[in-house]
């Protein structure tokens, strides 16, 4: 029987929300285990978390591999933060350095330790892609069940892949993207033929002044219908709109879920890289909720 540390870690959640619950199963290396085994958690935690996060520490770097109940997930941007967040909060040494280098599939990443001042944690989210495929608004307004009308057209629909093939979708009000109730079957059939991997809508209509947007993210190919906090469905919507010169790139907060009252906060910021690069960093904070050992027969 294999043994390895075990948390469930709410990411993005405030005093007024709950988060996205995230599993952190810590290994002393991917050699000693198999894709099978890791997988086989992930199934096992179904309903209990959105993904499970694998890290292991390789001299100063952690390696960071995710999967969900469906499959592997090149990046998961809420178990990153729930990660890092508790790796750094726990250890004398990482608390007391201003960045942490980590490695996943998308590559090596940075992140910044804002703990003391901010309590969260900021992570660079990987260099976007952006697609040149169109998808017609009909088409999508039919997946999400909405009427075509409710989709802005003043604001373009995008993809952007900022760690995840991310179809953004611009909504016309708060209470329209609220009310959006797709059927997980039907969206993840949408997603599959069209080769997306999740689904970002959006509005500049908020409940709360403090947040400049509002966010629904949809990951039916995952196993599951909503993503109620995420990094890197942000990230891609942070890229669409540099690139779209609607953000200047200044910190900003944005609010996501569908609560009106009880929204997760997820942060947005830009740096330039050494090599002249714009690069998004998304952060939060987390909470642990449980803390024990994950036991694998």
């Amino acid at each position: 029987m294999k043994k390895f540390k075990f948390k469930k870690i709410d990411a993005f959640a405030t005093q007024q929300s709950d988060g996205n619950p995230a599993g952190m199963v810590c290994v002393d290396s991917f050699n000693d285990t198999t894709t099978d085994e890791l997988l086989r958690i992930a199934q096992e935690l179904k309903g209990f978390v959105s993904e499970v996060g694998y890290v292991c520490q390789t001299d100063n770097t952690f390696v960071l591999k995710y999967y969900s109940s469906e499959r592997e997930v090149d990046f998961c941007g809420h178990a990153t933060i729930a990660i890092m967040y508790d790796l750094i909060q726990n250890s004398d040494k990482l608390i007391n350095m201003s960045e942490i280098p980590i490695t996943t599939k998308k590559g090596n990443l940075t992140v910044e330790n804002r703990i003391a001042h901010e309590d969260a944690v900021f992570i660079s989210a990987p260099d976007p892609v952006f697609s040149t495929q169109e998808i017609d608004p009909a088409r999508i307004a039919e997946a999400l069940r909405i009427k075509v009308d409710e989709i802005d057209t003043g604001n373009p629909i995008s993809i952007v892949n900022a760690g995840l093939e991310t179809l953004i979708v611009p909504i016309k009000t708060l209470q329209g993207i609220l009310s959006i109730s797709p059927l997980l079957d039907e969206l993840k059939e949408f997603c599959v033929r069209n080769t997306i991997d999740i689904i970002t809508v959006y509005t500049d209509e908020v409940a709360h002044t403090a947040n400049t947007y509002r966010t629904r993210v949809f990951a039916p190919t995952f196993g599951y219908l909503e993503d109620p906090a995420t990094g890197s469905g942000n990230s891609a919507f942070g890229y669409y709109l540099l690139n779209n010169k609607m953000w200047d790139g200044t910190f900003m907060s944005l609010e996501q879920n569908g609560s009106f009252e009880k929204p997760n906060n997820v942060k947005l910021m830009v740096h330039s890289t050494p090599e002249a690069k714009t690069r998004v960093f998304f952060g939060g904070g987390a909470i642990v909720r449980i803390d024990g050992k994950y036991l694998l027969p």
